[in-house]
């Protein structure tokens, strides 16, 4: 039987004996990791609440003929791809971070199309391949990460022009049975918490990148695989005892660098190999999926809405005009991000291989939007909250006999609000707008999934502006084509 709760994901993951560095020392067991353990956290949640409201995020699979977890499904309909919005609103409202599987989510999809156009063009076997390995992931009921962003070296050339060719994920030997993989991968968002990873390529190649061109699954425990664990703002308060000074003690997200040292892949799990003309494609449909996924955001958005209005009822303003107005600022820019991603999703269209895929330009404009406006959000609360949002003395002062009184008279809010309850609140607004899980509100609202420029480059081409010249022309009584005589 696969993994069905939460304390079963946690379970799966203990004993793998991984490769996994944290601050200069090799960490033995990262699921007991106090820096670690809430990000697995997060990711638990995703199975407790296919347990919870299997309507919310479980679906009926017909590649494997059963009920799976939503993060496994292959979108079958409209519906499919709007059903995932939903969930991952509601896990960013349950969890205030990011829970780590959007990516195999979006990669999984994008996949089961690319490969069946490959196969049309070349007869090669990857859907075939890629459909059985998808079947084994969704009956063990297993995480998958998504890896595609590389090291990049000079971002003036091409991989293959690179001084040093590691700095893109590449086939270094081709063997009977299979590949050997090296390079590196970064910004890998809970590798650790995955149990495989689809390794695919970041950008558009050309034929000289032929060695580059390569999409394999690979499972986390591979002996060939390294992580380093990236640090986040704040995040040693996990090792100093008590969990206000945390803000947010109990989940996170994770990013880390995967190494691949000479990794062998049978032939089995590889989903492209040299097919250089299919990079672009399967980059392109990874994002439009991928982009639209970030109405994640609005999950979180949600929590620091409620933050910012909780900490304003507790200073006695609630009432406050302007107070009242600046909320209202925050649950429209929230909602401008939620709206594009929705519609992008209920936009969605059928691909060759049957599969649904979001609306592409949509999905660049929801994303677009949520690498600013988390940002404004951000503020307001901070504005709403006070200067003690940055200045309040630890948990620890609070416990101390001599200090923890003084601190309990003066930082009281209204009558009826404890300076605790008040100091709770102000360190889940810090926690999000400046401390760990701020990686995933804002830096990872800004680069993940492409930063802001990628979004322009797509949405310039689909903005169909010689069309909306012509609109204009004929309205205006122009005669001719716009441009023409």
């Amino acid at each position: 039987m696969g993994i069905v709760t939460g304390a079963d994901y946690i379970e799966s993951l203990r004993g793998r004996n991984l490769k996994v560095w944290f601050l200069g020392e090799r960490i033995a067991e990262p699921v007991d990791h106090p820096v670690i353990r809430p990000s697995i956290n997060a990711v638990a949640r995703t199975y407790d609440l296919a347990v919870e409201h299997p309507e919310l995020a479980t679906a009926w699979s017909r590649i494997s003929g059963r009920p799976v977890n939503r993060f496994l499904h292959v979108t079958e309909s409209v519906e499919d791809v709007v059903a995932q919005n939903k969930m991952q609103r509601r896990l960013g409202q349950l969890t205030g971070t990011c829970f780590q599987r959007c990516v195999g989510m979006d990669a999984i999809n994008s996949l089961f199309s690319v490969t069946h156009e490959i196969d049309q063009k070349h007869g090669t076997p990857y859907q075939r391949r890629f459909r059985d390995f998808l079947v084994r992931m969704q009956e063990a009921n297993y995480v998958i990460g998504g890896a595609m962003t590389d090291p990049k070296g000079d971002r003036s050339k091409a991989p293959a022009e690179q001084s040093d060719p590691d700095m893109f994920v590449r086939i270094v030997e081709r063997r009977p049975g299979g590949i050997v993989l090296r390079g590196a991968k970064m910004h890998q968002t809970g590798c650790l918490n995955s149990h495989w990873i689809l390794a695919m390529p970041t950008m558009r190649m050309r034929p000289a990148d032929r060695d580059y061109a390569v999409v394999a699954a690979i499972p986390v425990d591979d002996p060939g695989l390294t992580f380093i664990y990236g640090r986040q703002s704040c995040d040693t308060r996990a090792l100093e005892g008590g969990e206000i000074d945390q803000g947010n003690a109990r989940y996170s997200g994770q990013e880390a660098m995967m190494i691949l040292d000479d990794v062998f892949v049978p032939d089995e799990l590889v989903f492209l190999d040299g097919e250089t003309e299919f990079a672009a494609m399967l980059v392109e449909r990874f994002t439009a999926y991928h982009r639209r996924s970030y109405v994640c955001k609005t999950g979180l958005g949600d929590v620091i809405i409620g933050a910012a209005a909780l900490i304003a009822d507790y200073n006695g303003v609630a009432a406050a005009a302007h107070v009242r107005d600046k909320l209202v600022e925050m649950a429209h820019l929230n909602e401008s991000i939620y709206g594009a991603g929705i519609a992008s999703s209920h936009e969605s269209h059928e691909t060759p291989a049957g599969n649904f895929e979001p609306d592409d330009l949509l999905a660049n404009v929801c994303k677009h939007n949520v690498t600013r406006f988390p940002y404004e959000i951000a503020r307001l609360a901070q504005d709403l909250a006070g200067g003690l949002v940055a200045t309040l003395p630890s948990e620890k002062d609070f416990a101390n006999p001599e200090t923890g009184p003084l601190l309990r008279k003066y930082l009281k809010g209204r009558d009826g609000v404890t300076a605790e309850e008040r100091a709770r609140v102000l360190r889940l607004i810090e926690n999000m707008t400046l401390g760990r899980n701020a990686v995933g509100y804002l830096t990872e609202s800004m680069h993940g999934a492409g930063s802001p420029q990628a979004q322009r480059i797509q949405i310039a081409r689909q903005m169909k502006l010689e069309e909306k010249k012509e609109l204009a022309r004929a309205l205006a009584g122009i005669p001719g084509k716009a441009g023409t005589e």
